[in-house]
């Protein structure tokens, strides 16, 4: 395998916008190395981790040690779906998190987290960056943002609830995306949007039409079936989103 130039993690992300970000909680995790290689076959970038602490959300996934157990060169994506995370985020940025998003419905002192995140270096390449992410619920007044635009290099809008799985992207999150791309151009904050949740082979041309940059997906591209060929499917078809004929 070829390995990947340096690179800004920003500046390669915005090349490649819209993008996927490919959870991995949904592959076959007895063979995840060969799951990982299949993604990067396809031309895949990101992958997602969601990490869950049972307190925050319902359920538990994982930790540091397994974010540090990932290797190659796909950038690592990491969602916290923990409650206050001010303690927490050095464990994963040691970890090799390039994206580390946190809940501003997480704790009383998200602010002083995505400065926190902004003193700490990319373990991976300190060169990378490392990409300070704020995500927020879909029942979250988008208010919650503006005060935090400073600290962060990406916002994440939750399609779903988070915490349970089979749930149907909620129809309003295109709203929701709208606002934010008004807020950003206002406040003139070049901060990638990225979408989360119930992302389907179907509707993943309407989210990125609407503005998203980065949109993850986990179960459709990891259906027990054919994950390659839908990872590639999703890629084309954001290739086309940005290339139309």
């Amino acid at each position: 395998m070829v390995p990947m130039p340096p690179f800004r993690t920003i500046q390669l992300l915005r090349e490649s916008s819209p993008t996927i970000s490919v959870g991995l909680l949904t592959a076959d995790l007895l063979h995840l190395g060969s799951e990982i290689s299949l993604l990067e076959r396809t031309g895949v970038r990101v992958v997602h981790v969601d990490v869950m602490d049972g307190c925050f959300v319902p359920s538990m996934t994982v930790g540091p040690p397994w974010i540090k157990a990932l290797k190659g060169p796909l950038l690592k994506d990491v969602h916290l779906m923990v409650q206050d995370p001010i303690g927490k985020v050095a464990d994963y940025v040691a970890g090799g998190a390039d994206l580390i998003t946190v809940h501003v419905e997480a704790g009383q002192h998200i602010h002083r987290v995505l400065q926190a995140l902004g003193s700490m270096v990319n373990a991976n390449d300190p060169a990378r960056g490392l990409i300070r992410g704020i995500a927020l619920n879909p029942g979250t007044h988008l208010g919650a943002l503006e005060p935090l635009l400073e600290e962060v290099e990406m916002v994440v809008l939750l399609a779903v609830n988070p915490g349970w799985g089979g749930q149907s992207f909620i129809p309003s999150t295109f709203a929701r995306i709208e606002k934010v791309r008004r807020l950003l151009q206002e406040q003139k904050r070049e901060v990638l949007l990225g979408v989360d949740g119930g992302v389907t082979r179907t509707n993943i041309p309407e989210i990125a039409a609407a503005g998203a940059d980065i949109i993850v997906t986990g179960s459709a591209v990891f259906d027990g079936k054919a994950p390659e060929e839908n990872a590639r499917f999703m890629l084309d078809t954001l290739r086309r989103s940005r290339n139309p004929a």
